[in-house]
Order: C-alpha cells, then structure tokens, then sequence
C-alpha cells in the first residue's frame, strides 16, 4: 500500500511549536505525536528535522515534513528553497510540503521555477502544495505536485478572509489530484464534513497540540459568560 492509500479518508495531526511557543521541543513534540498516534491518527506532519528525527523515534506514520524559516525579504516561509527541501529529502519524509502561493521567494524564484528545480532534483519524492487560492492550486497541479493543500487560504494578503472549507470545495470541484483538508479543521464536524466533500485526508494541528490556543477559546467563553452576567443576561 502506497503512502496516499494509507492516509486515504485518514486524520493526520499537526505536531509543531515554534521557538516562542511553550511547547517547542523536539521531545515534547516526539511524545505529541505518539498521543496522536494512540488517539487514532494517521499520519503526522512536522517542522524541521531534528524533530521529525525524535517523532520516528516514537512513530511509524506517514510524515509530511516542512521547514519554517523567516526571511526579510519574502513572506514565503514554509519550505521557501531549495535547501530545505534537501534536508527534508536527506532525512526521509514520506511528503515533503511548500509554499506554493504566487508569492515570490526569498531566492527570488516564482513558484514555477521553484518547483521545477526540485522536481527534477528529486524526481522520486512527493510533494504537496500549500495554497491560498483556486488560481495557485490549479497552477501547482499544472506544475506537476501530487497533492494540494487549502493551508495558506487566508494567510497572504490577497486571500485575507478566505474561508478554508470554501476553497476546499473548490479545490475539489476543480482538481484532479488529491486534496487534504488543512488550515482551521478545529472541530470533529468540519473534518467529517471534508471527508463527506470528498477531501483526501484531513490535517488538524491547532487545535489537538496547541493547548495555550485551545485554552485561550474556553477563557474567552468564561470572559463572554463574565460579561454577559455583569449585565444581567446569564445564558443558561
């Protein structure tokens, strides 16, 4: 069975946390995805080598491999060049995912001349493109990517507002390679709902393994029952 079969109508979970963030460990990471795995996940997706290194420790799933990195002069921070995609091809991901928005990257490359760098490079590795509108999808299926991602829609200035369900069926009513549910799934019914839409699988990161993000909505469900009783219209 091949890797796209193995996460066919499958959860994967999101196990990352950035240099500012509580949890940023690869140890802490390498155990997040082990109670992903118990939890029933599938597959994992992870940032950076060192922790994709600890979570095979802990793991064997399926793992979509990135690496952030900021730059001054691009906005394209997901897998930007060239070289993180060869570390992430050294170290063995099942699927190596990028930005694939029209943005320019930090090399100066479109996404074009990007892909079809590595492309040729590593003719045998999967790559999965993360969009933020129908147009970059539809180029990076053109382009030759085997897998799509709703994973920037909102996140560039031209997608501001985008609702990630939405393009998600218009991903589906457009493409013809397989499309992964990924950007805001933070609940059980949307993740049902995308596999009902006919999404191949269905990334859910946030919500699972960022518990100050998941503390912070039941503080602001407090903070809103606080407000709403000073005011005399407790909701029972």
């Amino acid at each position: 069975m091949d890797i796209l079969e193995k996460l066919s109508k499958k959860l994967i979970v999101s196990c990352q946390a950035l240099e500012d963030e509580p949890l940023h460990s690869s140890f802490i990471m390498s155990k997040m995805a082990l109670a992903a795995k118990q939890g029933g996940a599938s597959g994992i997706r992870a940032n950076t080598v060192q922790d994709i290194q600890a979570i095979k420790q802990e793991v064997d799933l399926p793992i979509i491999g990135i690496i952030k990195k900021d730059f001054d002069n691009s906005g394209v921070y997901i897998t930007p060049t060239i070289e993180e995609v060869d570390a992430l091809y050294r170290e063995g991901v099942d699927i190596i995912a990028f930005d694939a928005t029209k943005q320019m990257r930090p090399d100066g490359k479109d996404f074009q001349a990007f892909f079809s760098d590595i492309k040729e490079n590593y003719s045998d590795q999967l790559f999965m493109a993360d969009i933020s509108t129908l147009d970059e999808a539809i180029n990076a299926e053109k382009a030759g990517v085997d897998i799509v991602a709703p994973t920037l829609a909102g996140y560039t200035d031209y997608s501001e507002g985008a609702v990630p369900m939405n393009l998600l069926s218009d991903l589906l009513d457009h493409l013809s390679v397989p499309v992964i549910a990924e950007g805001n799934f933070d609940s059980p019914e949307k993740v049902k709902n995308a596999l009902q839409m006919g999404a191949h699988a269905v990334v859910v990161g946030s919500a699972i393994t960022r518990p100050q993000v998941i503390t912070e909505k039941f503080s602001q469900a407090l903070r809103e029952f606080d407000d709403k009783s000073k005011k005399g219209k407790v909701i029972k």
